[in-house]
């Protein structure tokens, strides 16, 4: 595999939740009905934690770190369900998933890392790594989610 995801929770922006050039890696493995009357479901290839990657340093070509960020949601919301919560002291967790992906990241691979700022703003999350941005896209109506480019 050349492409790993480090929290890939429901595969929402992927074509082919089933494509096999990507390892998808997650710390949950479930499965829920929405409010909505969907099933949603979370089914990783490997069960595991994005800040201790089970790979030797400089595995894949591109990295997806598409961490939880909210840090305010009810444990049994939808939203809690679908995306994940972070815990008290998301920073820690958000510096130790960051060095885990360029850890594991080959030598001139890309990291592909997304954001929504609906309750913590980006300033605050790139803080978290030493390593520089090349570009970033907002995206939605609201301009809250951006996705960023790293090189390693």
């Amino acid at each position: 595999m050349k492409v790993l995801d480090v929290a890939c929770g429901g595969k929402m922006f992927y074509f082919n939740k089933n494509d096999e050039r990507v390892l998808f890696l997650d710390k949950r493995s479930e499965s829920h009905i929405l409010c909505d009357g969907r099933k949603f479901a979370i089914e990783p290839d490997i069960l595991g934690d994005f800040t201790q990657l089970p790979f030797e340093d400089n595995k894949f070509k591109l990295v997806v770190f598409d961490p939880p960020h909210f840090k305010s949601l009810g444990e049994k919301s939808w939203l809690a369900k679908k995306y994940g919560k972070l815990p008290v002291g998301w920073t820690v967790l958000i510096s130790k998933g960051f060095r885990e992906c360029f850890r594991v990241l080959d030598k001139d691979g890309v990291l592909i890392f997304k954001w929504n700022e609906a309750q913590i703003s980006i300033k605050d999350v790139l803080s978290c790594t030493t390593h520089k941005p090349l570009f970033g896209h907002r995206t939605m109506i609201n301009n809250k989610t951006i996705w960023i480019t790293f090189i390693k």
